[in-house]
């Protein structure tokens, strides 16, 4: 359980119906935050909410398709109508088209950019002018080791982590004097169902690279996104937190 300390606080969560983001949602609801789930249909975005009510949270589930501009754009409007503020975002959202790259086509290489890197941008352009009216927030941004180092068949992914990592760090300079903090954070290989398809040999051969020989789960990152949302992050601001067991000394 969570300590309360987010009790009163509006949190909204992307990619919420499974993984990463559905951890991300449950413990904030646990650390006490109000917590919009946000996926792709209210069908898939719902379970992760009534697991939060049964727990004892506040959740409403949001349907917003995050690749589309405009689609953002109204959601955040009706949002902030709704709760009148959003005090932290994680921008958690990503899907992958893995692919070489001369073999990658346009549309691979776009649905990734729009998904994992420009829904970070309309999200926080859009809720981050009430976190600066209450001159306090939290954006916290879910990129991933392969923004850092690259891998074969993932360039559309790669770039698109990489620039999560490099929106977050400029954002934080520009939000810093509203008493806003922005950082990311880089998980390794974590079981999810984006990890799931890979075969044995191929979990094998990650596993050597990763100190602590083992995936990590999900939960693993929550709770480096709690921290980060809380104040005891007060002075954590352009940080890149990597949540993979050792894989990336740098």
């Amino acid at each position: 359980m969570g300590n309360g300390e987010q009790r009163g606080k509006v949190a909204l969560v992307t990619g919420a119906s499974r993984g990463i983001g559905r951890a991300v949602a449950i413990q904030l609801a646990r650390d006490g935050a109000k917590v919009i789930c946000v996926s792709r249909s209210e069908a898939s975005a719902t379970p992760t909410a009534e697991a939060i009510r049964a727990d004892g949270g506040e959740s409403d589930p949001f349907a917003v398709d995050v690749s589309r501009a405009e689609a953002v754009q109204a959601a955040c409007r009706d949002i902030l109508e709704k709760h009148g503020r959003v005090d932290i975002l994680v921008n958690c959202a990503g899907i992958n088209r893995d692919n070489m790259c001369l073999l990658m086509t346009d549309d691979e290489w776009n649905a990734v950019l729009a998904t994992d890197l420009s829904s970070c941008f309309h999200w926080t352009k859009h809720l981050c002018r009430s976190m600066v009216r209450n001159r306090w927030g939290r954006v916290i941004n879910i990129s991933s080791v392969i923004g850092l180092v690259g891998n074969g068949g993932q360039a559309n992914y790669a770039a698109a982590k990489a620039g999560v990592i490099a929106f977050t760090k400029s954002i934080a300079r520009e939000l810093a004097s509203r008493n806003i903090t922005a950082n990311a954070i880089a998980p390794g290989f974590i079981d999810t169902d984006m990890t799931a398809p890979l075969p044995e040999a191929i979990r094998e051969k990650v596993l050597e690279q990763i100190p602590l020989r083992k995936f990590g789960r999900p939960e693993d990152v929550a709770s480096a996104v709690s921290f980060l949302a809380s104040d005891r992050s007060s002075y954590i601001t352009g940080h890149v937190l990597n949540v993979d067991g050792g894989m990336v000394m740098a």
